[in-house]
Formats: C-alpha cells, sequence, structure tokens
C-alpha cells in the first residue's frame, strides 16, 4: 500500500492506494471509527463491494442508500433522499458517511455529509479510475442543477480516502477510458514528463497492467494533493484542475448528462482547451496533435457533439469559473504548463466554439 497526505493542517487526511484493500477488515475499520455508518453506493457497485464493506463493520450500525447509476442521479432531490435517510435513523453529528461508487457516488455522499447538521464526517472508497485519480480528492461535493454542472454543492473535504485498485477490474471498459482523460490531464497542467510517460504506457494503462495503473493513480493524486494543499478553495492555483472542465461541463449540461461520461467530457474539453491555446498563438501545433493523439490513443471521443457555439457559450457563462461577467479559461502554454486566462481575445473563442461545436 502506498500512502499520500493532503496537507491541510488539522484537516489533512491520507489517501491510501493498494490492491485488495477492501478486504482488510483491519484497514476499513480504523477508517470509519464511527458506530454509525450510512453507506451510499449504486445499484451496479453495491452488489459487488458493499458485502465486504458489510462483513468489516459488522459490529456497527451500517444503514444503506443505493441510488441508480449515472450521472442523473446527482441530483437535488436523491440529495434530499439521503438525507431523509440520515434523519429517520436519528444519526448524529459523531456519524459517518461512507461512498461506494464513482464521482457521482462521492460528490452526492459528501454533499449529504457536508449539510446533515453542519458536517460529518465521510470517507471515500472510489471504485472508478476517474474518481480514483480526481473527484474523490479534494473536497469538491456538489450535485448538478439543469442550468449547470456541480451548480449546488460544497468545499468538504474526507476523513480518509480508501484506493483499492482490485476493483478496477470490473470496471466496464468505457469508464476505464474516461478516467484516462484525468489522468492526461494532470500531465497536461504540470508534468509533461508525466505526459510523455502516458504516451509511452497508454497501451498498458488500457490493459490495465497493475505496475503501470499504480503509477498513474499514485501520480495523479500526488499532484492534485499538493496543489489542494496550497490552494483548498480555488482561489488561485487549483483552478488549474480545471483544464478542460468549462468545455467539457458545457457539453454534459447541453446534453442532459445523460449521453456523456463526464471523462469523456472533459477529453473533448481538453482537446478545445488545446485548440484554443493554438489559436491565440500560445501553443504550437504540433502539442495540438501529440493531446489528439494520445485522447485517441486512450480510446476516448474527440469529436464534440454540435450543440452550437451559442448554446455551449450560454452553459459556459454559468460556469463557476465565471468572474465579473467573464469565462476564465484553463489553457496551455505547453505540454505541463497550463494558465488561467481571461485575458483572451473574444473572436479567438467564438471562432473556437464554432469550429468545434458548430454555428
Amino acid at each position: 500500500m502506498q500512502t499520500l497526505t493532503v496537507e491541510l493542517e488539522d484537516r489533512s487526511y491520507p489517501i491510501n492506494i493498494g490492491a485488495g484493500l477492501l478486504n482488510q477488515h483491519s484497514l476499513l475499520q480504523a477508517a470509519l471509527p464511527a458506530r454509525d455508518i450510512l453507506l451510499v453506493s449504486n445499484t451496479i457497485v453495491a452488489p459487488l463491494y458493499a458485502p465486504a464493506v458489510r462483513a468489516a463493520l459488522a459490529d456497527r450500525r451500517v444503514v444503506e442508500v443505493i441510488v441508480s447509476d449515472g450521472e442523473q442521479a446527482k441530483t437535488l432531490a436523491t440529495l434530499g433522499r439521503v438525507i431523509d435517510v440520515l434523519v429517520a435513523n436519528r444519526f448524529g453529528r459523531d456519524a459517518l458517511v461512507l461512498a461506494l461508487g464513482g464521482g457521482v457516488i462521492g460528490d452526492l455522499a459528501g454533499f449529504a455529509a457536508a449539510c446533515y447538521q453542519r458536517g460529518i464526517d465521510f470517507v471515500q472508497v472510489p471504485t472508478t479510475l476517474l474518481a480514483q485519480v480526481d473527484s474523490s480528492v479534494g473536497g469538491k461535493t456538489a450535485v448538478n442543477h439543469p442550468g449547470g454542472k456541480n451548480l449546488i454543492g460544497a468545499f468538504h473535504q474526507p476523513r480518509e480516502v480508501l484506493t483499492d485498485t482490485d476493483v478496477l477490474k470490473t470496471l466496464p471498459v468505457r469508464e476505464l477510458q474516461a478516467g484516462l482523460a484525468e489522468v492526461i490531464k494532470y500531465g497536461l497542467i504540470c508534468d509533461r514528463a508525466f505526459f510523455e510517460w502516458l504516451e509511452q504506457n497508454i497501451d498498458a494503462l488500457k490493459r490495465q497492467e497493475p505496475a503501470a495503473l499504480s503509477h498513474a493513480i499514485f501520480r495523479s493524486c500526488q499532484i492534485k494533493a499538493q496543489i489542494v494543499g496550497r490552494d483548498e478553495r480555488e482561489l488561485g492555483e487549483r483552478a488549474l484542475l480545471n483544464l478542460g472542465h468549462t468545455f467539457g461541463h458545457a457539453i454534459e449540461a447541453a446534453t442532459g448528462y445523460t449521453e456523456w461520461l463526464h471523462g469523456e467530457a472533459v477529453g473533448v474539453g481538453l482537446l478545445i482547451a488545446a485548440a484554443m491555446s493554438v489559436r491565440i498563438g500560445t501553443l504550437p501545433a504540433a502539442d495540438l496533435a501529440r493531446v489528439e493523439s494520445l485522447l485517441k490513443r486512450a480510446g476516448l471521443r474527440t469529436g464534440a457533439p454540435q450543440i452550437g457555439a451559442a448554446t455551449a457559450a450560454r452553459f459556459m457563462s454559468i460556469d463557476k469559473k465565471v468572474k465579473s461577467g467573464r469565462v476564465r479559461l484553463v489553457l496551455l502554454d505547453a505540454i505541463g504548463r497550463a494558465r488561467i486566462s481571461a485575458d483572451y481575445a473574444d473572436d479567438a473563442l467564438d471562432a473556437t466554439l464554432r469550429e468545434r461545436f458548430g454555428a
């Protein structure tokens, strides 16, 4: 097992990464010290992995909330259902919420924990690659709104993240590929050597070779933990982690959160951000070609849905990264060097949106 720490003074917490962690009862018991535990999972993950959790916590009161699979479950209505169960079972402030699932479950369960009695503990047990490398770390919790992605939420850090790499063996290929988009993102924003390693090892990752997967997960979490430790509430540097997300969130919202996985939309968003960077003259065209090649080799989509530039711009205008009415974009100066910018030509953004989303 490898362990990283998200350094947040008295709210610091470990990220434990290894094979077979869900079968280590003592590890689960230590991570979940509460007497009363609410297990939040979905209809796909719960039958596979909830029994292992219940066996490890046989001496605790474990109540389950099982929601439908997919982004469509990430709503205020589902959040209300989770909180109703906490109230109905008279859980106190010393209770704990366990998120067993992918990014949707982690965001939903974490937000419920943030809201209930003004905040109770929660633990992340991510079961998708995307959640293991990104959404389980950093304390962003939220649900969606028809008007935009993750518009209703709170910062609420977990007390621990338990990443069992063995669970990826049951992950559908499409979900694995979606997670690779977030891994590629880390190389693009600040680690050119990692991006080059991905170019050399993307096929090994698709085959789920253990050594390659462990390295990709560890390095991704390491980068995110370092950035979150320096900028927990996204006042500056942390916004770099949103590379591709402003465009990607527009894709998800415009298509009703049903047609695209989050990682798939982010992958296209990475490509659009790179294309925009080429258009304004900060990124060489050859680097754009490398980004597109790696995304394709990862099995990800590279063509955006033809929702129209105006629709894309409308959803981008209510993105959380808008300040003073201006959309702040994460753009690239090079592979491995990203920056946050509101100082770009509007016609360059409009031309990029028309090129990628259609007129």
